[in-house]
């Protein structure tokens, strides 16, 4: 997509909601994969995501930045919450008019409702305070802070200042290790300064007073005018073409049963809503049955050999059951998770895959 850069797409279909789209660890097996088959010295990393877990994240960033000294971090459509904190790990962060990013405050279940941690922390500030100007305490608050331990509140404050502290510490490590002299005076621009620049825009993109909603989003003006240097890749006509082209071929991608996807230009593994294998086509034994298999991308038919109970000898024309339930299609070597298939015998059989 850029001359002499590897190439790394994590996307999500942002509207399977009932899907497992967010940021996890899950995410780091497929992501290792497809970064072993990756050879060059700097890479584009295309993200799409809702969001997800900010440690998953974190565990990301670091094989990416171990990986790679260049990184590059291209936001054709949206990068949310934990997704937003990813970005801030990359050397060069590139978006587009239509392209946005999330505020980073930390969110908690709490009762089966999802709310900010900053906005919880707030409520019990205003609450504190107002028992230490009257002395007396409302009754209306009794079941709430029945219902909230220090312990809770205490993890609540260090998952707010763990997205602020990882942000700062990035931001100041890799998006400003080139910034080396203050525009407007000319002078060298210290450690210090990096830092401190660093943690106002952490403590921006964390504020919940500013944005209100975790699902708000965050434009490239809005982040320029935080003093964050983004690139605007509308403004360069051939890298801007190859971005949307793509982003316009991964959103009809998604149109299918996908749900998430890890691509390189050589090797690509696709997550799908919907169990990829049928019910049993054959069953040849009480202890054998064969799978009818078609794959998603190339649609090259296959029978895959699971053996019930016992191993038993491999039928001719079979492929057998993957211990890992990692199925890679013999034709085009795309990547199909077989685990629903699993869990469907066995529990319509009783009996053990092996």
């Amino acid at each position: 997509m850029r001359g002499g850069r590897d190439v790394l797409v994590f996307a999500a279909d942002l509207n399977k909601e009932s899907a497992p789209i967010s940021i996890g660890y899950v995410d780091i097996l497929p992501i290792s994969d497809q970064l072993s088959n990756l050879k060059g010295n700097a890479l584009d990393l295309i993200l799409e995501t809702p969001g997800g877990s900010g440690e998953a994240a974190e565990d990301i960033v670091r094989i990416l930045r171990g990986r790679y000294s260049d990184l590059a971090v291209i936001i054709p459509g949206w990068g949310k919450s934990a997704g937003t904190i990813m970005a801030m790990a990359a050397d060069e962060i590139l978006m587009g008019p239509a392209s946005a990013l999330g505020p980073i405050d930390a969110q908690l279940v709490w009762k089966e409702k999802r709310f900010s941690v900053d906005a919880l922390l707030e409520g019990m500030r205003k609450i504190k305070k107002e028992v230490q100007d009257t002395g007396i305490l409302n009754k209306a608050y009794i079941p709430i802070l029945q219902g909230i331990s220090p312990g809770e509140l205490q993890s609540a404050q260090n998952a707010l200042d763990f997205a602020i502290k990882l942000v700062t510490q990035w931001l100041a490590q890799y998006k400003f290790k080139s910034w080396q002299r203050h525009s407007s005076t000319g002078q060298p621009v210290t450690e210090e300064e990096k830092l401190a620049r660093a943690n106002e825009i952490a403590a921006q993109l964390c504020d919940h007073k500013r944005w209100m909603t975790h699902g708000r989003s965050i434009k490239l003006d809005d982040l320029r005018a935080m003093r964050l240097l983004i690139k605007d890749y509308s403004e360069e006509p051939e890298v801007a073409d190859a971005i949307n082209r793509y982003y316009a071929l991964l959103q009809m991608t998604f149109s299918s049963n996908l749900y998430k996807l890890y691509e390189t230009s050589s090797s690509q593994i696709y997550k799908y809503l919907m169990p990829l294998v049928p019910p049993p086509q054959q069953q040849v034994s009480p202890d054998i049955v064969e799978l009818e298999i078609q794959c998603n991308k190339c649609r090259s038919q296959f029978k895959v050999q699971a053996n019930l109970g016992k191993k038993q000898a491999l039928k001719q024309g079979c492929l057998p059951f993957p211990p890992d339930n990692k199925l890679r299609c013999p034709n085009c070597g795309v990547e199909h998770d077989l685990s629903d298939a699993r869990r469907q015998l066995e529990a319509q059989t009783k009996k053990r895959v092996v």
